[in-house]
Parts: structure tokens; C-alpha cells; sequence
């Protein structure tokens, strides 16, 4: 809020247009996790305000770049910035919301932008076909996945997710659902990993392939993961497009006696989860 700094959109002038010189198409995130310190002393995002704030934020940067800049992210990994930086999540709500409202002013702003948000989204796998694994794998799901695409494809919440539903309820107002629901032109995926999940005495429980390989991380590599994600948001949810906006792997750079870092692992982890895009494509996934 406030007086807005003019020498952060000259920086951000300069660089795009940079990037379309070098023939680099920009595709914008609003928002990465930094709340500016202000709000976060009046609140953060718990508080509505921010949601509010988030909207006359989004009308300066579009109104500055979006003669040039045609793809817009709104948020990426609400799901991170809710649970991990609020330990639990209730705020996630407030998040999608700004999303929602945040989607309205771009197109207020730029009307030919192009619009979305990015998700981390990661398949489940139950670890035994047990119908204890197969509904801890649908409490997994939900948590991780379906607590974000229901709303913003869906207009609502998983109803199955109780606990979380009591949470969220007291935020929601009416209209809210509406605007976290707007139509995207897009769906940002980012995704690192799959989930193999058993059911636990206290809950579902993480599971790992001892035999899988995996980056320095610690992060398994399965790229039917990626191919079986995509075509699973393409079939239930239909978003118009779908970018893979985060995917990788890290791995030591090893120099040997070329003096070079060859990165053999690298060049096979790209190739088999391009392998895995392309099947999904193959499968109808946009």
C-alpha cells in the first residue's frame, strides 16, 4: 500500500525488456512468499487487508509491464507459503481469494493477458491396494492437491477434508468462492516428487522405495509421477493449458580429468521427465 516505489518497476522495465530482446517469453509471479514486512506487521495474511492490498499491488505492476508482459502467475505454491509458513493452513484461504480478486484486476488492467496460478502438485500412490492405504492416499491427495484445485477449478472446498473445512469456514464470505473460481487461461504445475503413502497408527504416513533412485535431495526420481499427475489435472479439473513451471533435480557437479562437469544424471533426469510430458500430451493433457 502506499506510494509506489518507481525504481522497482524501472528495474523490472529494464529486464523485460531485455527478455524480449533476447526472444525470452516473461511469465510474471505476483507473488513468491515475500510479504512486504508492513503487512506482515498488521497481520499478514490471516488478515483480509492483505487480499486487499494484494489487488492494488497487482494494478501497478500490470499497469507498468502489461503492454509488454502477456502471461501472468499470480501466486506460486500457495500450498507452501500456507502450511509450511503458517504451520497449519487456515490462511490458505485468504491466499486463493487475493488469487481470485487478483485474476479480475489483470484482466481489468491488461486484457489480453494471458492468466494464471501456480500449484505444487505431486501424484499419491497407495503403498498396498489395502483400503486403509487407498483412503490414506485420498486424505493425502486432498491435502496436498485437492484443498487448492477444487476451489480455484470448483468453486468449493473437498467436503471430505472435515477438519480443515471447520477451519476455513469462519473466513469465507459470500462471493469469495465465486472469485477464487474466476476462469484461468492456465495452470502452472511444479513438481519434484511422488507421494507413496501407507496408513499410520497417528495418520497417513510417507513411504519410501529403498531401491528408488535418488537426487542429492533425497527427492525420488519417477517421472511416470509427472505423466501421471498431468493427465489426472487434465481429466478431473480441465484447465485450458498447462505449463510445468518447476521441475529438476540436484545433483553433485563432479569436475573429472576433462575438467569439465558432464552431469550424466542431469541429462537423464531431463530426458525421462520430457519423455513423461510428452506421453502425457500423448494422453490429452493441454
Amino acid at each position: 500500500t502506499g506510494a509506489v516505489n518507481q525504481a522497482g518497476l524501472d528495474f523490472y522495465d529494464r529486464l523485460v525488456d531485455e527478455l524480449l530482446a533476447h526472444g525470452i517469453e516473461p511469465f510474471a509471479t505476483l507473488f513468491h512468499w515475500d510479504t512486504p514486512q508492513a503487512l506482515e506487521d498488521a497481520g499478514g495474511w490471516p488478515s483480509r487487508s492483505t487480499a486487499e492490498a494484494f489487488v492494488e499491488y497487482t494494478e501497478a505492476v500490470v499497469g507498468r509491464l502489461g503492454d509488454r508482459v502477456r502471461y501472468w502467475i499470480t501466486h506460486n505454491e500457495p500450498w507452501v507459503h500456507a502450511w509450511i509458513g503458517h504451520a497449519w493452513g487456515d490462511h490458505a484461504h485468504h491466499l486463493l481469494l487475493s488469487h481470485g480478486w487478483a485474476v479480475q484486476a489483470i484482466r481489468r488492467t491488461a486484457p489480453d493477458a494471458r492468466v494464471g496460478i501456480t500449484l505444487n502438485l505431486a501424484h499419491a500412490y497407495p503403498a498396498s491396494e489395502t483400503p486403509e492405504d487407498e483412503a490414506a492416499t485420498w486424505q493425502v491427495d486432498g491435502e496436498g492437491n485437492r484443498w487448492f484445485l477444487d476451489p480455484i477449478f470448483r468453486g468449493s472446498y473437498p467436503a471430505d477434508l472435515l477438519e480443515r473445512n471447520e477451519l476455513v469456514e469462519p473466513l469465507v464470505r459470500e462471493g469469495d468462492l465465486e472469485a477464487i473460481s474466476a476462469p484461468l487461461d492456465f495452470l502452472g504445475v511444479n513438481n519434484y516428487f511422488r507421494f507413496v503413502v501407507s496408513a499410520g497408527p497417528d495418520g497417513p504416513r510417507m513411504e519410501r522405495d529403498p531401491k528408488a533412485e535418488e537426487t542429492d535431495m533425497r527427492w525420488e526420481v519417477y517421472p511416470d509421477g509427472l505423466h501421471r499427475l498431468l493427465v489426472r489435472v487434465a481429466h478431473d479439473y480441465a484447465p485450458p493449458a498447462i505449463y510445468v513451471t518447476e521441475n529438476g533435480a540436484a545433483f553433485g557437479d563432479v569436475r573429472v580429468h576433462d575438467g569439465r562437469v558432464h552431469d550424466p544424471e542431469r541429462t537423464a533426469y531431463l530426458e525421462s521427465y520430457i519423455a513423461a510430458v510428452s506421453r502425457a500430451i500423448v494422453d490429452g493433457a493441454p
